[in-house]
C-alpha cells in the first residue's frame, strides 16, 4: 500500500498489555500513558480499569490533551476476577454483568469509542447452546445499560478454545456471529472485535475469520500467539512480540491479515476504523522494544499489502 497505515486505519496500542504492570488497575499508569500518548504513530489507546479516582483523573486528563481515541477493555475485569458472563449458575452471571456495567461507567467517564468483553470458559458440549442463550441475554443487558447513558457500542471479542489458551464459549466466527445477530436485532451498535493472535488458536484463516461478519466487524487487534512450544512463557494466548521464537505471526501473516481487511473495506483511504497492537514484553525485553518492534512490523507487512 502507498502512504502510511494511519492513512488508511486508526493504530492504537493496548496499554495493560504493553505495560503489563497496570492491567491490575493500579502501578505506574499515567507515567506509561503519556509514552504513548507522545507518540505519533499512535491514535488510540485501549486502556482498563483504574482503582484510585484520583490517578483515573489525570490520565484522563493526558489521553485528552492528546487528542486520543480511546478504547476501554473490560477484559482484565473479567479474567482477573474469574467471571463468566454466560455461567449457568444464575448468581455467577449477574455478577459478572454488575461487573462489567462498572467498567461501563469507568468508560463513558473517559469517553471511549466502545467497551470490549469476552464470554466465559465453553461449558460440557451439553450446556453450549443454553449457555450461547444466557450470553446473548447478558450482552443485551449490557447493551441497555450502556444506552441509558448515551450511544457507546459494546463488543464482544472471540478467543480461543484450546484447554491451554484461554477456552472460552466465542469462540470460532461462526458462533460469534449467531451471538452477535441475535444481540444486533435489538441493539444495531453491538459488534465483533477479531484478533490476529486469537487466529492460529481458532485455527482459521483470514478469510473464514473476517469476511464472514460482515456489518458486525467493529475491531481489531493485531499480536502473534505460541501453540508449538509448551515451555515458552507466552505459550497459549500470551501476546508476544511480532516475530519471537514459536510464535506464530510475523510480517507475513500480517501483511495477508491486512489484505483481506482491506479487500472487505474495513481498512482503505480515508478510513477511520481502529486496528490496535496487542503485544506484551517478556523476559528481558521492555516496553519500548515490544512496541517498536510492532511499529516496525507493521509498516514492512504495509508494503507487502
Amino acid at each position: 500500500m502507498q502512504g502510511k497505515p494511519q492513512d488508511c486505519m486508526k493504530v492504537g496500542i493496548i496499554h495493560f498489555m504493553a505495560f503489563p504492570d497496570t492491567i491490575k488497575g493500579e502501578g505506574p499508569i499515567v507515567e506509561t500513558l503519556e509514552k504513548i500518548c507522545s507518540d505519533d504513530d499512535f491514535q488510540v489507546v485501549e486502556l482498563t480499569q483504574i482503582k484510585d479516582a484520583d490517578v483515573r483523573k489525570k490520565a484522563i486528563e493526558v489521553v485528552k490533551g492528546a487528542d486520543m481515541t480511546v478504547g476501554f477493555g473490560a477484559q482484565p475485569i473479567i479474567l482477573i476476577n474469574k467471571l463468566n458472563l454466560n455461567s449457568s449458575d444464575a448468581g455467577e452471571r449477574q455478577q459478572a454483568v454488575d461487573a462489567v456495567k462498572g467498567g461501563i461507567d469507568e468508560a463513558y467517564e473517559w469517553g471511549a469509542a466502545g467497551l470490549a468483553v469476552l464470554s466465559g470458559p465453553v461449558p460440557d458440549a451439553d450446556k453450549v447452546a443454553a449457555e450461547k442463550n444466557l450470553l446473548v441475554d447478558s450482552l443485551k443487558q449490557l447493551c441497555a445499560y450502556s444506552r441509558s447513558k448515551g450511544d457507546m457500542p459494546i463488543l464482544l471479542e472471540t478467543f480461543d478454545r484450546k484447554p491451554f489458551g484461554k477456552n472460552c464459549l466465542i469462540g470460532p466466527t461462526t458462533d460469534a456471529m449467531d451471538v452477535a445477530d441475535a444481540v444486533a436485532a435489538e441493539h444495531p451498535s453491538f459488534g465483533l472485535m477479531f484478533d490476529l493472535s486469537h487466529m492460529p488458536l481458532l485455527e482459521e484463516t483470514c478469510d473464514q475469520m473476517l469476511r464472514p461478519p460482515g456489518k458486525h466487524l467493529k475491531h481489531i487487534h493485531i499480536g502473534n500467539c505460541v501453540m508449538k512450544d509448551e515451555s515458552h512463557p507466552a505459550y497459549g494466548d500470551g501476546h508476544p512480540r511480532f516475530g519471537a521464537d514459536g510464535g506464530e505471526n510475523d510480517v507475513d501473516e500480517l501483511a495477508e491479515f491486512l489484505t483481506v481487511l482491506k479487500d472487505i473495506g474495513y481498512i482503505g483511504e480515508g478510513k477511520q476504523n481502529i486496528v490496535s497492537f496487542e503485544v506484551k514484553p517478556y523476559g528481558d525485553e521492555t516496553p519500548e522494544s515490544v512496541i517498536q518492534n510492532a511499529k516496525d512490523t507493521l509498516e514492512a507487512a504495509w508494503q507487502k499489502v
